[in-house]
C-alpha cells in the first residue's frame, strides 16, 4: 500500500507541474549578414552599426542596436549579426583606418575615411546625409545585404 501511495503522490505531482507550467514563446530571432565591397585599404577595420529606428542614425555610436568592427583582410568583408528581432534596419559603415571607431571628417562636414549606408543611396552635398527610412530594410527572416563603400561623395 505504502508504494501505491507513493507512485499515486509523484503521478499528482507531475501532473500538477505540467498544468501549472507556462508555456514560453520566445520571439523568433534572425541573422543579418552585412557585407561591404569595395575596400581600398589593406589595414584597419571595418566598423559597422544596426539600427532600428531614425535615432543616432547615421553617425551616433550610443543608439545603435548592434555595432561590430571587423579587421580588413581583402577588398570585401562580411560581419554576422545574430539574434536580430524580425523589424525595420538601417546599416551604417566606416572604413576606421585611426581606430576611434567613428567616421572622421573634414571641417566643412565631408567625410576622410570610406563610409556606406545599406541600399547604398547617393550621398552628396545636395542629398546629404540619407535619412533612416531612404536606407532601411525589412527583416522577417535571414538576410543578407551588400554595401558598397564609398571614399568621396558622389557627384
Amino acid at each position: 500500500m505504502l508504494k501505491t501511495s507513493r507512485f499515486s503522490y509523484l503521478l499528482l505531482a507531475t501532473l500538477l507541474s505540467f498544468s501549472c507550467a507556462n508555456t514560453v514563446h520566445a520571439e523568433p530571432t534572425t541573422t543579418l549578414t552585412v557585407v561591404v565591397n569595395g575596400i581600398r585599404n589593406n589595414t584597419g577595420e571595418i566598423c559597422f552599426r544596426v539600427y532600428d529606428s531614425e535615432k543616432g542614425f547615421p553617425m551616433s555610436n550610443s543608439s545603435e542596436v548592434k555595432s561590430g568592427c571587423t579587421k580588413i583582410t581583402g577588398n570585401s568583408v562580411k560581419k554576422v549579426f545574430s539574434g536580430v528581432q524580425p523589424g525595420t534596419y538601417a546599416v551604417a559603415v566606416v572604413d576606421d583606418q585611426n581606430g576611434d571607431k567613428k567616421l572622421n571628417k573634414d571641417f566643412f562636414g565631408i567625410p576622410q575615411e570610406g563610409f556606406g549606408i545599406s541600399k547604398n543611396p547617393i550621398i552628396s552635398i545636395q542629398t546629404g546625409t540619407p535619412k533612416f527610412k531612404k536606407a532601411s530594410f525589412k527583416m522577417t527572416k535571414n538576410t543578407t545585404i551588400n554595401i558598397t563603400i564609398k571614399y568621396s561623395l558622389d557627384p
